[in-house]
């Protein structure tokens, strides 16, 4: 089992930047999704295990970026240019060697206009 941690996310002006953090307590393919009030949890970003792909939703592509330090076992998402529509409880998952999924308990970011 993966457990999951995350935190960095608060409040801040459209235009402005926040950094993500998620603590996992295993290796693991990490990813972000995020979840807004009313709508479906959507993927944002993902990194394979060496951190050599990553991935990311086209509505966050070329502001945010992803990362991850195996020495301390996080991940990291760089989050630049927020826009109001960023706004969300902001998740980490976790998938294992067996394809299971591990969920943190989700960090709010709130982007004023």
């Amino acid at each position: 089992q993966v457990r999951v941690l995350e935190s960095g996310g608060g409040l801040v002006q459209a235009g402005g930047s926040l950094r993500l953090s998620c603590a996992a307590s295993g290796r693991a393919f990490m990813g972000w999704f995020r979840q807004a009030p009313g709508n479906k949890r959507e993927f944002v970003s993902a990194i394979t295990l060496q951190g050599d792909d990553t991935y990311y939703a086209d509505s966050v592509k070329s502001r945010f970026t992803i990362s991850r330090d195996n020495g301390k076992m996080t991940v990291y998402l760089q989050m630049n240019s927020l826009k109001p529509e960023d706004t969300a409880v902001y998740y980490c998952n976790a998938r294992d060697y067996q394809a299971r999924n591990y969920w943190g308990q989700g960090t709010q970011v709130t982007v004023s206009s």
